[in-house]
């Protein structure tokens, strides 16, 4: 079986330079509080590009308070490039929460590159009985809200075209725990995941694809493409979960 070692793609050297630099101010803003930080999502995946993307990092603490919140505040470095998106997390809302958010702890733990500190995430244990009630939860209501802007943005394909590209990581991430829930460990690749997704729900490939081929591929798509592959994509994601009901 794969281990999150093997899962993540190592970030690029001026990526992970520049994440060191920017973690020098806010670690001693921290001070005794601080316990780990992390890279993670989706630059260490294969194809980031940070002129386009933001690097994620997860900063835990043992405790943080508002005095600690207010050092943070202050030493926050300004505007970088890359662009760092940081959340801040105690070990303590970590533990309790691993039966709220399954998959995003799971995701985390699969895929992380620890930069500092002791790895918190390592010995974490996520319930796995919680990641079909989310993973149902979760596509289901994003399928609602795709479907309420086909209605609304039907003439506006740039805007359908915003949505595709935004939906793709977090239908992704849906999609790993899908093969996750069948005995599967996910292949590292996205476009792989909601291959191998379409292969065992029986759906259609390329139109589940349409989310990941708007983001993550460097055609740009004429207006007149939009509208079928929202179309497309709606309509698999229908299919998938007539799908995980039978299951």
């Amino acid at each position: 079986m794969l281990t999150h070692v093997e899962l993540r793609i190592e970030p690029a050297p001026e990526v992970l330079a520049a994440a060191r630099r920017w973690l020098e101010p806010v670690r001693a803003a921290l001070g005794p509080e601080f316990l780990a930080a992390y890279l993670t999502g989706s630059v260490l995946t294969q194809g980031f590009d940070s002129r386009h993307s933001q690097v994620n990092l997860a900063i835990v603490a043992r405790a943080l308070p508002i005095g600690v919140l207010d050092a943070l505040a202050r030493a926050l470095p300004g505007a970088t490039a890359p662009r760092f998106e940081p959340l801040f997390l105690t070990r303590g809302q970590i533990e309790k929460s691993l039966d709220v958010f399954p998959i995003e702890w799971l995701e985390m733990q699969e895929r992380h590159l620890l930069l500092a500190g002791e790895d918190v995430l390592a010995a974490l244990e996520v319930p796995r009985q919680w990641l079909r009630l989310q993973c149902e939860h979760e596509l289901r209501g994003k399928h609602i809200q795709m479907r309420q802007a086909y209605v609304l943005l039907a003439r506006r394909p740039a805007e359908l075209r915003r949505m595709l590209h935004a939906s793709a990581s977090s239908f992704a991430a849906l999609f790993r725990t899908l093969l996750r829930l069948r005995g599967e460990t996910p292949p590292a690749e996205s476009q792989r995941v909601v291959e191998r997704v379409a292969e065992l729900f029986e759906l259609d490939t390329q139109g589940l694809l349409s989310a990941h081929l708007v983001r993550y591929t460097s055609r740009r798509h004429k207006p007149a493409e939009i509208l079928p592959l929202y179309q497309r994509f709606l309509t698999e994601i229908d299919r998938l979960i007539g799908a995980i009901d039978r299951l």
